[in-house]
């Protein structure tokens, strides 16, 4: 314990080994050595966006166990938006100031991949200035087998028709045991990885996820961060860090306690610790709660996420995020927490300072 405590006071990197045995320290000493990076990089900045979630549809070809989003499990109200539905939602949200459009989807096969795309270049026809974060790595994954392309080919089709960067949906935990288990035939940890690569070899970036809470221990959770760190070493492609805590309303996993408060900061504060090399680490409001994302800002979170508008696939699982926050809510609960509200656009550029 002692080297690592030398290693931590000295800013030294922890290979995966000395990463496990971080879970036997207490919470506060992680928060401690984890607030101390984050005020290095950050100081008192808690940033969000202004952004709107899209799920054109909840059909879907894969079964993971853990979801509560698709329709052919629990969810019993299957739909498939048309593009002039979702251009409808574009259209009044960007009223509102919205600069950011986050597009997840199902993994639908009674569509083309025509369906999946073609709305990007709509909406940049008609909104130049929106960002477009879409297309996690498994809907890369699920259109290069539905439709026998490559991944190049993929990643080529969404910078032509607009994509401006990628969500870090799908990563999961890329442990292949937990993975059969849990999203058997869902894009592999390994493919995750690679399609990610891929896209930062074009320039553009993307932001890493890891969904925790469900079967995996605490070994399983060092290994995905580690992981992302040796890709990032390669490439420098990932803007933030988001720990997704699993909601098991609606589940196919049973008999799982939800994680307390302090297994969601431990995760927090090793994840500050461990992923050196990705700036930012968001505490997403709607996995965690509110309240508990603005306490995660004292264990090594910078970061919030944004106002939402409307989200389905964490609230279908329990989560309380359906409709958003407003932004004078975000703003209120930041500066009465002692930080300092930065609104930023997509890929961490500083608007405003509140």
């Amino acid at each position: 314990m002692q080297t690592i405590i030398q290693k931590l006071d000295n800013e030294e990197r922890l290979n995966e080994n000395e990463a496990n045995k971080l879970w036997d320290f207490d919470l506060f000493t992680l928060g401690k050595y984890a607030q101390k990076i984050r005020t290095k990089l950050h100081g008192k900045k808690v940033y969000f966006n202004i952004n709107r979630h899209i799920n054109p549809t909840n059909i879907c070809a894969d079964t993971c166990k853990f979801c509560a989003f698709s329709a052919h499990r629990k969810n019993p109200n299957p739909y498939t938006m048309t593009h002039e539905q979702i251009m409808n939602i574009i259209d009044e949200t960007v009223q509102r100031d919205t600069k950011e459009i986050h597009i997840v989807s199902a993994h639908n096969k009674n569509t083309s991949w025509e369906w999946y795309l073609e709305i990007f270049r709509m909406i940049k026809q008609k909104y130049p200035f929106l960002h477009i974060k879409a297309l996690t790595a498994a809907e890369v994954d699920f259109l290069s087998r539905a439709f026998n392309m490559s991944y190049e080919q993929i990643i080529e089709k969404m910078l032509e028709y607009g994509v401006d960067s990628m969500p870090g949906g799908g990563a999961e935990i890329f442990d292949e045991e937990i993975r059969k288990k849990i999203c058997h035939g869902k894009v592999s940890g390994q493919n995750w990885l690679k399609i990610h690569k891929l896209w930062h070899e074009k320039g553009r970036q993307s932001n890493a996820t890891m969904l925790f809470g469900h079967i995996e221990d605490r070994k399983h959770r060092t290994n995905h961060m580690i992981r992302l760190r040796e890709l990032q070493d390669q490439t420098g492609g990932f803007n933030a860090f988001i720990p997704l805590v699993w909601q098991q309303d609606n589940s196919f996993i049973t008999n799982k306690k939800p994680l307390g408060s302090v297994e969601i900061l431990k995760t927090l504060s090793i994840a500050r610790i461990v992923l050196d090399n990705i700036k930012n680490i968001k505490a997403y409001w709607a996995t965690m709660g509110i309240n508990l994302a603005m306490v995660a800002q004292d264990f090594g979170a910078n970061d919030l996420d944004g106002t939402i508008e409307k989200e389905s696939i964490q609230s279908a699982g329990g989560a309380k995020s359906a409709n958003g926050l407003n932004l004078k809510t975000f703003i209120e609960l930041i500066q009465s927490s002692g930080y300092v509200a930065i609104e930023r656009d997509s890929l961490y550029n500083e608007l405003k300072t509140y």
